[in-house]
């Protein structure tokens, strides 16, 4: 069983064109990516662009990278076309590494994998618990909740669970968006239909979840920094040594 890490990574963004070949303190975002999950417990580490200036920007600090079709409409999609180029194996397993966290943690990456020692586990993600000051009600920080065998139950944009009793002290845990897949899974998932509950979420987990599959979500203490913005990008020079 290999455990490959592939950053998707697309020129084109509504907010924040070229954002992966965006500097922090003189290096790409998509190098720094790379090169923090090249340090976890991978056998490799691949970015998958459909762009020509990030292939060329990844192979000028001699990381690998591969070419996908401009068509995909997710990064699991993108993932799945690398697990074809590569001719992985169905029980390999491709790591998801989103190509706007460029302070990834190893730690994060190997907790993910650990999950898959257990066979039974074909789709894994992480959360973490809502830190003092940020707002749960806050539609762009995905919320789970999770049963106790620690398969997910449900994601959503909302505060959820409700608390209807004032004698609960709430607990909330956010999504952290790194998603790992068994890649016989991975090839099902991206020929599944987007689902009702996908599209009133706009989540593509919840067609997994609506289709049947299981998401196992471990509890992390280690918090993404995600650079949507060119505000982001410039807050990011702040935490280089995160």
């Amino acid at each position: 069983m290999a455990f490959i890490g592939v950053i998707p990574a697309r020129y084109a963004s509504t907010r924040f064109p070229g954002k992966p070949l965006a500097l922090i303190q003189g290096k790409p975002m998509v190098q720094w990516v790379y090169e923090r999950s090249s340090t976890a417990d991978l056998q490799d580490v691949v970015v998958a662009t459909d762009d020509n200036r990030i292939y060329n920007a990844v192979s000028s600090f001699h990381g690998k990278a591969v070419m996908t079709s401009p068509n995909h409409n997710s990064g699991t999609e993108r993932c799945a076309e690398v697990a074809d180029s590569l001719q992985l194996s169905p029980n390999d397993v491709i790591v998801n590494i989103q190509g706007d966290e460029p302070f990834i943690r190893k730690e994060a990456v190997n907790l993910l994998i650990s999950r898959f020692q257990n066979p039974q586990v074909r789709i894994a993600t992480l959360a973490k618990v809502f830190s003092a000051g940020e707002n749960p009600a806050n539609p762009n920080m995905v919320k789970v909740v999770r049963a106790q065998s620690g398969k997910a139950l449900y994601f959503s944009r909302s505060a959820i669970p409700f608390y209807r009793s004032t004698d609960i002290s709430p607990l909330y845990y956010k999504h952290i968006g790194i998603y790992a897949y068994r890649c016989d899974v991975l090839r099902d998932l991206v020929r599944l239909p987007a689902s009702v509950l996908e599209n009133a979420e706009k989540l593509e987990q919840l067609r997994w979840i609506d289709y049947g599959y299981e998401i196992f979500v471990d509890i992390c203490d280690y918090e993404n920094i995600s650079i949507d913005t060119p505000e982001d990008l410039a807050r990011a020079e702040h935490f280089v040594n995160y």
